[in-house]
């Protein structure tokens, strides 16, 4: 049984990947360029992108069960309807999905309704599917590690209400074990959706606070409006994307990125260890003198 990994070189993809052969679990990754890919011994490498139909045939062939990510890209949606629709024709019935907490509800924030969208096109295919709902992930906070200790600020603006911020090792360790579960299940599975949240709720002040704790120095929460965030990403992204994160981060203000009851407890179960929190980051950035 071969289980194929889109999205294989991203930093939940190759963790996934990681995760799956630890587990002696036969994988096949999709990916551009192979000289470019360095995987463990064992994987199998396709050439080929996800609006490359014959590649996207090719690795589906012998393929058991699908984890199914795509990056947030201008062609997302299209690029996941098709690998479902080759999926199915391949006789794929097994399916995790990287979708994204909230999807259904932040509407208004391109990655999040494209994702709802999915969600919707696995159920009418009639998967058996795991839908996987991440927060916002801990590791993208490297982008503003720098500004954080150069200018004392923490500059993202989430609000008062509230994130739960999820480790990508936790990600990915959920993925690797509800992959599995599914691809060795002898009987169908029920679909199932799992939120995937850190161990805490924290606002902006509360990131600040961690920061001024960590760093020694007080550390200033930047506030709210997300003009500057949508300006300073700019400049390391096209502009469509950064204003698709300043949508989200207005999400983040007025909704807020809370996990529902039970969902903390039930990843602990699963993972049958305490979640990576905020502070294990921010301690893991301070370099010793």
């Amino acid at each position: 049984m071969t289980i194929l990994i889109t999205g294989a070189t991203g930093r939940v993809g190759r963790q996934v990947v990681d995760q799956l052969v630890a587990r002696q679990t036969d994988v096949r990754v999709l990916v551009r360029d192979p000289s470019k890919a360095t995987f463990p011994a064992g994987v199998d490498v396709v050439q080929g992108e996800m609006l490359d139909i014959d590649a996207m045939r090719r690795a589906f062939t012998g393929v058991s069960t699908l984890f199914l990510l795509n990056a947030v890209a201008g062609d997302e949606f299209t690029q996941a309807l098709i690998a479902l629709n080759i999926a199915r024709e391949a006789g794929v019935q097994r399916v995790v999905y990287l979708s994204v907490i909230h999807a259904e509800r932040f509407v208004n924030v391109p990655h999040f309704a494209v994702k709802s969208g999915a969600e919707r096109m696995i159920e009418q295919m009639g998967f058996s599917a795991t839908i996987l709902r991440p927060a916002y992930f801990i590791d993208n906070e490297i982008m503003v590690t720098d500004v954080i200790r150069e200018h004392g600020v923490y500059p993202m603006p989430i609000g008062s209400k509230g994130v739960a911020m999820i480790d990508v090792r936790d990600i990915a360790e959920v993925a690797a074990l509800e992959l599995i579960r599914r691809d060795q299940s002898p009987a169908t599975l029920a679909s199932d959706t799992i939120n995937l949240v850190g161990p805490d709720t924290l606002t902006g002040s509360d990131i600040a606070a961690i920061w001024s704790d960590v760093l020694g120095r007080s550390i200033a929460y930047g506030g709210d409006d997300p003009t500057g965030f949508e300006q300073n990403m700019a400049h390391v992204m096209p502009k469509w994307m950064a204003y698709e994160m300043r949508l989200m981060a207005e999400r983040y203000v007025s909704d807020g990125m809370a996990p529902e009851a039970g969902d903390i407890e039930r990843l602990t179960t699963l993972l049958g260890r305490p979640l990576h929190s905020y502070r294990d980051f921010a301690d893991q950035q301070v370099v010793p003198n």
